[in-house]
């Protein structure tokens, strides 16, 4: 009998599939701050006790944002209110040292059902009471280290469970004095720095103190079955669209804990598109075993490939445990890609140059602080900030050291978008002495030292590794941000950890190591982070693999107006910025926008901010693309998002608005893509596929202001793989166009078919460098119509007649026709568009609500705004 139940197990048929069960407790929470209450966690966690007049509590999340939602204080986003929060460092941590109460509802456990207790992540500190019991039998510390408890021996059998968790601050809070993480003192703690306030964010004051991520039930038939990992090789050089590719091998374990008092013996598994792997055990009791199964040989792989390479399959991965009586006593889902990722030092670079299955990837990153200042956190919201990044056509996101590791479910989002994810571990130069620092409380060498508790930062460290080493998205792993961790650290995480619980993941000691960017230009090998002018990009070389150059990133006028009070909606003015603009991290724009004239009022101003926006992203993605393989093998823009209302370096706002230099680097940084640089004419093209473009019609028009479009001259030409080259120049037509005061350049690629594979548009300044013809162009009275594809998407055609000007520079916006407020978040295949005469463009628009009753506004430099009700 026990063979043949072998050989059913093996055949991959279970007699019973429920082995494993599993609920988030996210509803029904209570708080009360300490001061308030006057009883032991033992008293607390009896559901006898009386909770009367204790607050509702938002779990996941923070003190604060349970306080804003419950309306006690004013929204920390908007204009000073911010200032209006007393701030952890002044009113002491018992200010922000709250109880959290649940209670849920539970079946007593029945014959071999193990239930556990699991935290994901709370900060920073806590003690755990379930049914009149402390189930910690130590404090717990550390923001990022999970935890886990049996609890099913503390249930209570009328199925009535009370649990009750005091949180306390981090310790010490920091000093909020105006340095990079305050003074410094943040750092001493294993949490994110950042709430200490930053030069792009101002102070969180309970430093996000909570239950901040997914607390659950968990049960099981026994048989626990924890830390899966699946590691995929692609041998050779793999290419997208192969019909049929050569097998791929999966590597595959996992760990088995038996907390009961008796031996179990079944068979473990993994089932990974109906190929098996599995093994017979015998666990004994109160014992954890780990099991390593032999490599699997799995045919015709889907590859996962980066955004902009190839698609994203994803492979569903189950690991059971089946007894020898054919009940499934656990299972584990994970989802894997199946990709190899390498990396080979380019000695003509001399940066670090990354594959993915065996082909270079030019790199495009964009750096990540965090989705919420205070970690209200989404999966909803994750997969609108990252697929804003597959619109950009970026291949990696950073995620930068005085924050998170990132949560699984950011990781889902690059998994299914295909952006690679650089993870920083939680140390920053600013914070752990990298510089001489007059903001900081300790010297240098006392700082290099942080976090206090190494032993808590390496356990930490192994916790967080197993947590997201299964997505395909996760690239690298990195120290710290401009810092290593402390040697004792580094050595560890190096030379142990990382090889024993990863293997497969290139290993950075900081983010602008020269192990991964040599740096022989001096300086701090990362930056700058100011706005440029768009010439340098091209001509003047910076660090070869850059994990850090930014810019500006305001928003347009509405976005303004969702956090800055009326008042203070004024143009900023150098060197006299109103208030709420500095205390939201305005940097200027180095007078860019005059260029474009003297703007008559703070609108005004937006739009113009908006072409520099563009102009210098785009600039950016095209200057580094003209030199890539020779003087850089990627880069990573600081930064593309804000996880709060500032007004800096973001390509969309908190709100999930975009602004146009999502555009213009979405333009700039397009796998295939034709561009100029504008300072000697040149036209070049970039190749960032593995195949060749055969028979392409380069296509180049210049147009006059009024419209004229001139003769075009067109060439038909070869592209290789993986290039960028250079075609012929065109700087007598520009300068012909300067001479009149301005006009437009427009590049086209395009195939025997006639489709259009790339389309760049630049507008040309006069001969003195300013935009004044743009001011002086006439109006485009264009026409469009909508058709409405399903509830929540339609596509826009617009027209200009062929007797206008050029349409330059429309903004496509759908607004509530009730509130007249934008409907956000909204994804648009294209915007900040501009029409040529005679021409038609086709956009789509969608979003994960519905649209069917919106209104579509168009409006641009020389468009006068309409509206149409979607569908007409």
């Amino acid at each position: 009998m026990k063979y043949y139940f072998l050989i059913f197990i093996f055949c991959g048929y279970f007699l019973h599939a429920f082995g494993h069960q599993e609920y988030e407790l996210n509803e029904g929470w209570q708080c009360q701050n300490i001061k308030k209450v006057h009883a032991t966690g033992i008293q607390l966690s009896q559901v006898s006790f009386s909770l009367d007049h204790w607050l509702s509590a938002t779990v996941p999340g923070t003190v604060l944002t349970t306080l804003l939602n419950d309306k006690l204080i004013p929204d920390p986003f908007y204009g000073m209110n911010n200032t209006k929060i007393p701030d952890i460092y002044n009113v002491g941590r018992d200010f922000y040292t709250y109880w959290f109460v649940n209670d849920f509802h539970e079946s007593y456990p029945q014959k071999d059902e193990q239930v556990y207790l699991n935290f994901r992540g709370v900060n920073y500190a806590c003690d755990i009471f379930l049914n009149g019991h402390k189930i910690n039998a130590q404090r717990h510390y550390g923001m990022f280290l999970r935890q886990s408890y049996n609890i099913t021996s503390l249930l209570a059998k009328d199925e009535k469970n009370r649990l009750a968790v005091i949180v306390f601050p981090p310790d010490p809070v920091g000093n909020p004095n105006g340095g990079q993480g305050g003074d410094g003192t943040i750092a001493k703690n294993v949490a994110i720095q950042y709430p200490a306030g930053w030069d792009w964010i101002q102070p969180i004051h309970d430093r996000n103190t909570g239950i901040w991520d997914k607390v659950t039930i968990e049960k099981t038939h026994g048989i626990l079955l924890e830390n899966p990992h699946i590691t995929t090789l692609v041998p050779g050089k793999r290419f997208p669209n192969s019909k049929s590719q050569e097998p791929a091998i999966i590597k595959a374990s996992i760990d088995l804990e038996n907390p009961s008092t008796h031996t179990i013996e079944g068979i473990v598994q993994y089932n990974i598109d109906g190929q098996i792997e599995n093994q017979h055990v015998n666990i004994k009791p109160l014992s954890t075993v780990h099991i390593k199964f032999p490599d699997l040989t799995f045919l015709s792989p889907k590859l996962w490939w980066p955004n902009g390479y190839g698609k994203q399959p994803l492979y569903v991965v189950m690991f059971q445990f089946v007894s020898v009586n054919g009940q499934v006593l656990d299972h584990e889902t994970i989802k894997v890609g199946i990709r190899e990722i390498q990396t080979h030092w380019n000695n003509h670079t001399r940066s670090m140059q990354i594959a993915v299955n065996g082909q270079k990837i030019f790199i495009k990153g964009g750096d990540w602080i965090v989705s919420d200042a205070m970690l209200r956190l989404s999966p909803e919201r994750y997969d609108v900030e990252v697929r804003f990044h597959r619109d950009m056509n970026l291949n990696l996101i950073r995620v930068w050291g005085g924050a998170l590791t990132e949560r699984p479910e950011f990781y889902n989002a690059c998994d299914k978008y295909g952006l690679l994810v650089f993870q920083d571990f939680w140390f920053s130069g600013d914070c752990n002495g990298r510089w001489i620092d007059p903001m900081k409380k300790e010297d240098q060498w006392t700082r290099r030292n942080y976090p206090d508790d190494h032993a808590l930062v390496l356990t930490s460290m192994k916790d967080q590794i197993r947590m997201l080493r299964n997505h395909p998205s996760l690239a690298f792993w990195c120290g710290g941000n401009e810092i290593t961790p402390p040697n004792d650290v580094l050595n560890q995480l190096e030379d142990s950890i990382l090889p024993k619980l990863d293997g497969t993941r290139y290993f950075f000691e900081y983010s602008n190591t020269d192990s991964m960017s040599y740096n022989s230009l001096g300086g701090n090998g990362d930056g700058p982070y100011g706005i440029q002018n768009p010439d340098h990009f091209w001509n003047y070389r910076t660090f070869p693999f850059n994990s850090e150059v930014g810019s500006v990133g305001m928003g347009d006028y509405a976005s303004l107006e969702r956090f800055i009070p009326k008042k203070d909606m004024v143009i900023p003015i150098e060197n006299k910025i109103d208030s709420v603009w500095e205390y939201h991290k305005y940097i200027g724009y180095d007078g860019q926008i005059e260029h474009y004239g003297k703007p008559a009022d703070l609108r005004q101003f937006c739009e113009m901010a908006q072409l520099v926006n563009y102009d210098q992203y785009r600039a950016l993605a095209e200057g580094f693309s003209s030199h890539i393989w020779d003087w850089y093998t990627g880069f990573i823009i600081w930064k593309t998002q804000n996880p709060w209302t500032a007004l800096r370096g973001q390509m969309y706002d908190y709100y999930l608005d975009p602004n146009a230099g999502l555009y213009g680097l979405r333009c700039g940084a397009e796998p295939f893509h034709v561009m100029c640089n504008l300072s000697n004419g040149m036209v070049m093209v970039v190749n960032n596929k593995f195949n060749p473009y055969r028979n392409i019609m380069l296509k180049i028009i210049t147009i006059e202001l009024d419209g004229k479009i001139n003769p075009s001259n067109t060439q038909l030409i070869y592209v290789s793989p993986s290039s960028v080259q250079s075609f012929f120049s065109v700087e007598d037509q520009l300068e012909a166009l300067r001479r009149h005061g301005g006009g437009f350049l427009q590049l086209q690629l395009i195939d025997e078919k006639q489709k259009n594979l790339s389309e760049n548009l630049y507008w040309i300044s006069a001969s003195d460098g300013n935009y004044s013809g743009l001011t002086n162009m006439s109006t485009a009275t264009i026409h469009f119509t909508t058709k409405l594809l399903s509830n929540q998407s339609f596509d826009v055609t617009l027209s200009n007649p062929r007797e206008n000007p050029v349409a330059f520079f429309i903004r496509l916006s759908v607004i509530n026709p009730k509130s007249r407020q934008r409907i956000l978040p909204v994804f648009y295949s294209d915007n900040y568009i501009s029409i040529l005469p005679g021409k038609t463009k086709r956009v789509q628009i969608s979003s994960n609500s519905s649209l069917k009753d919106g209104v579509l506004t168009v409006s641009g430099w020389n468009v006068k705004r309409q509206e149409v009700k979607v569908g007409y």
